[in-house]
């Protein structure tokens, strides 16, 4: 008996049929082109505008705005943490006292706008500038950046207590019972058990919340803060160029992407072992 054997070549999939052309794709095409002919005009216009000397001139007074821009906002987003985890346990807390008062803070600093808290910081407490100097502190409400950093502290302060309380809520609470299985502490069990898997949560609002601080930090230009927008006006004022604002919104631009790779990335090496 003989086997005959048959190879079956793979013949390729069909082709697949063209997509109709809708309204809905010629108006996403048409708009598509309106921003690429926007983005080449523009880019044109700054090439054909580009003066180096006033570059030259105001180039070294942006990198100072610059570090003062990063400055803050590091600032205020470090001791705004630091403020945030009492803040949530607080918000946490079964004492009706502290979990309204708490409650009171966060509602307030998160539904009203930032340029009116520090407006409030900065003009508000000038008046009592009799006050503040009897009690010894006008020093430090008398300069604008450190009310800036007052009004900012203050602010993300309330939005890092709502992530970080979110993230504490979300671990399963299979850890909090494991943890008491083990026979540790409630301290030890919160910080070494708790904290980390609610950090990792709370990883990627914590990058929006930086992000935001970056972008809102424009507004303390309005308070003779000659940060990166307050050298930018400078500029302006003595220019009446478009092209300081331009530069201006570029660093902007580059500082929040940076910021967003090194957060992807620190996002990713913190949770390599959840992807196993």
């Amino acid at each position: 008996m003989s086997f005959v054997t048959t190879l079956i070549e793979p013949q390729a999939p069909p082709p697949a049929p063209p997509k109709a052309f809708t309204a809905g794709r010629f108006f996403g095409n048409a708009f598509l082109g309106v921003w690429l002919a926007l983005a080449i005009g523009i880019f044109m216009m700054i090439v054909g505008g580009w003066d180096p000397e006033k570059f030259a001139k105001y180039g070294p007074n942006y990198l100072s705005g610059l570090g003062v821009t990063l400055l803050l906002v590091v600032c205020s987003v470090v001791l705004g943490g630091l403020i945030s985890l009492p803040l949530a346990f607080a918000r946490m807390s079964k004492n009706p006292v502290l979990s309204w008062i708490a409650y009171g803070y966060v509602y307030f600093f998160r539904g009203t706008p930032l340029l009116t808290q520090l407006f409030l910081v900065y003009y508000g407490l000038g008046s009592f500038s009799a006050e503040l100097k009897a009690m010894g502190v006008w020093w430090f409400f008398r300069d604008a950046w450190n009310c800036a950093l007052l009004a900012f502290t203050l602010n993300t302060a309330a939005y890092q207590a709502e992530i970080l309380r979110g993230a504490i809520q979300s671990v399963p609470r299979g850890q909090h019972e494991g943890a008491d299985a083990l026979g540790l502490p409630k301290k030890v069990a919160f910080f070494k058990v708790i904290l980390p898997q609610a950090l990792i949560v709370a990883l990627r609002p914590y990058g929006n919340e930086i992000i935001l601080m970056i972008k809102g930090s424009a507004i303390v230009a309005i308070v003779t803060v000659l940060d990166l927008m307050g050298e930018t006006r400078l500029a302006f004022s003595r220019t009446f160029d478009y092209q300081a604002y331009l530069w201006a919104a570029l660093m902007y631009l580059l500082m929040v992407e940076l910021l967003r790779n090194i957060w992807a990335w620190l996002e990713t090496r913190l949770t390599r072992h959840l992807k196993r």
